[in-house]
């Protein structure tokens, strides 16, 4: 509560009203404190909990996650565990450094519990990412890094593109989650086509293979991020591939390019292009879980994100089949707060 009524508030009094701005200074602010170690530990008291679960092999002190896109170049590593965060997945980042698209580019929908972004993959390639990784270490809990493809890359060139960010970051990773699903990189979501997505995960789990180090337990486990507006047939036909081609888990849902469930007073700025995120998007989303979870005999993790506001929409998911949940938007709205009643909720359940 503190968080929604005071804390954020003010912040976007001192950026006057702009999200990104907010963005960007919240993200320096956790930046400055990932290097304090008391300060860390002071928070870890007031926000960790305990419950651990093991997915892919990995083991996560609890099965919440920061989603993609909150701290896309890894500026605030050691701040997110402390906050109550069983696992992190810094990006989309790309082969190539790249500014994004033109500002205003995010956008939010308070009444709807909702952000819009058409961020466009902004960040420092994944090259700067590896640099900062050998320099600051890893969390303290399982990292993902979640890697896209290049503007500049066309269709052809996208496979050379995501093994180039492959290479620069497995040796840092825990998972890696191959993004095909935003709307925001023109033509990314062919990716999510048969044939495309064959060829791009064949030879990422063959670089993998080949990257993995003699003595390692296994290659870096690679997921699929799937978009929600894909219809039923094409969600199996993904999942199909996914499995021929021994991806590790999938992560669903990215944002979706419908409009259903905004507020009234906020359909100009929802009318603004872009993927929605949020509360909106919850009730899809699950549906996405549930479906692949069932379409998969529940043999595939999955990774549910999307609406989940409060503790109730995270139980909701797992039972849906997911057996790790993410936050965007909805820690974007509550703050660290909602992260500790996710977590109780699922250690009191549990």
């Amino acid at each position: 509560m503190l968080f929604r009524s005071l804390i954020r508030p003010a912040l976007y009094q001192l950026a006057g009203r702009d999200p990104e701005v907010v963005h960007d200074r919240t993200l320096a602010v956790l930046a400055g404190l990932s290097k304090i170690s008391p300060v860390l530990a002071g928070l870890r008291r007031v926000y960790a909990v305990d419950a651990p679960v093991t997915v892919c092999g990995m083991r996560f002190p609890n099965p919440v996650g920061l989603a993609a896109g909150m701290d896309k170049d890894g500026r605030a590593l050691h701040a997110w565990p402390a906050l109550g965060f069983g696992f992190v997945e810094v990006g989309t980042v790309t082969g190539r450094a790249q500014p994004g698209n033109p500002r205003p580019r995010l956008f939010q929908l308070p009444r709807s519990g909702a952000v819009i972004n058409r961020m466009g993959f902004n960040n420092a390639g994944a090259e700067a990412l590896a640099e900062r990784l050998a320099t600051s270490g890893k969390p303290a809990v399982p990292l993902g890094i979640s890697i896209g493809k290049s503007k500049a890359a066309d269709l052809d060139g996208a496979v050379r593109d995501y093994t180039a960010s492959l290479r620069a970051l497995h040796r840092y990773a825990d998972y890696i989650a191959v993004n095909v699903s935003s709307p925001n990189t023109p033509g990314l979501r062919r990716l999510q086509d048969r044939g495309a997505l064959a060829e791009l995960l064949g030879e990422l789990n063959a670089e993998a293979g080949r990257l993995a180090r003699p003595g390692d337990r296994q290659r870096t486990p690679v997921l699929v991020k799937v978009a929600p507006d894909l219809t039923e047939d094409a969600l199996a036909e993904l999942l199909d591939v996914c499995s021929e081609h021994g991806v590790a888990g999938l992560i669903a849902t990215n944002t979706t390019l419908a409009r259903d469930g905004l507020h009234p007073a906020e359909t100009r700025t929802g009318a603004e292009p872009g993927g929605l995120s949020g509360a909106p998007l919850a009730a899809r989303a699950r549906e996405v879980v549930r479906f692949l979870h069932h379409q998969s005999a529940g043999e595939v993790p999955i990774i549910g994100v999307g609406g989940i506001a409060d503790p109730d929409d995270a139980l909701r998911m797992l039972d849906a089949g997911a057996s790790l949940v993410q936050l965007y938007s909805g820690f974007v709205y509550s703050g660290p707060a909602l992260v500790r009643g996710i977590n109780t909720a699922i250690a009191r359940n549990g």
